[in-house]
């Protein structure tokens, strides 16, 4: 049982360093949307605010003008979502005006929706 004991500690404790590492990864692949979307709440560019952006419904932020396609996509952001959208948006949702070409690499986009999900 003390072997299970000490196992299951340090399972948490480099779970938790693996994921606080992947937010600070995250955080610096936001560097690539800084140009587009802020982090404040009510503070829109030429893109929507991400503060809150992880479970909430697309298209719905006040004040932000959408196209058309992404209020009637019915998405709601999460893991999946996102990484699709991130990956390809005129994949996802043809129409979008989102003038982003998509992060290729899938780990540097695991970690940007883990920093994103620090947002809420």
């Amino acid at each position: 049982m003390r072997y299970f004991s000490s196992s299951l500690f340090l399972l948490c404790l480099f779970s938790q360093a693996s994921f606080a590492q992947d937010v600070a990864v995250g955080k610096n692949a936001f560097q690539e949307c800084v140009a587009c979307h802020s982090i404040k709440p009510g503070e829109n560019l030429l893109g929507p605010s991400l503060a809150g952006v992880y479970g909430r419904q697309a298209g719905t932020v006040e004040g932000f003008r959408y196209s058309s396609a992404l209020k009637k996509s019915g998405i709601t952001w999460d893991e999946s979502s996102l990484d699709q959208y991130i990956a390809n948006p005129q994949a996802l949702v043809p129409g979008s005006r989102m003038p982003y070409s998509g992060m290729a690499d899938e780990a540097e986009r695991k970690n940007l929706i883990a920093y994103l999900k620090t947002l809420n």
